[in-house]
């Protein structure tokens, strides 16, 4: 496995590990973490735990089994550096109530998205196609 796969799917792991100490905190004292909590809880568990995941795995699995190379490995590479900027400024951004911050933060995930989508795409498309 290419070590950004690795990558990803290790910091979706530490994410899990935060998403549910975050939760557990907050129920057992809710004014412990300041902030929008539910909301920093929701996106650490799914940008964070299960979206690291889908990105580390299907990097790996889904380029072996259309029988293609991945389309950009530069591309992969500015998807985790993107990703992993994006979703800790939008929690700072809610635990500071600083929208500016949410608002780079979800820019900066969005764009790491896009290069995923079109990074797999390209990689899975038949031949002939695009």
């Amino acid at each position: 496995m290419h070590k950004r796969n690795r990558w990803f799917v290790t910091i979706g792991l530490i994410y899990g590990l935060v998403g549910g100490a975050v939760a557990l905190t907050f129920l057992s004292a809710p004014t412990l973490i300041p902030g929008n909590v539910p909301r920093i809880h929701g996106h650490i568990m799914l940008l964070g735990f299960i979206l690291m995941f889908i990105y580390g795995i299907a990097l790996h699995v889904l380029p072996r089994f259309s029988g293609q190379t991945l389309y950009s490995e530069r591309m992969a590479n500015w998807q985790l550096y993107l990703a992993n900027a994006g979703l800790p400024l939008m929690i700072a951004g809610w635990l500071l109530w600083e929208n500016w911050l949410v608002l780079i933060g979800g820019a900066l995930s969005y764009v790491g998205i896009v290069l995923f989508s079109i990074n797999i795409v390209m990689t899975v498309r038949p031949k002939g196609l695009f």
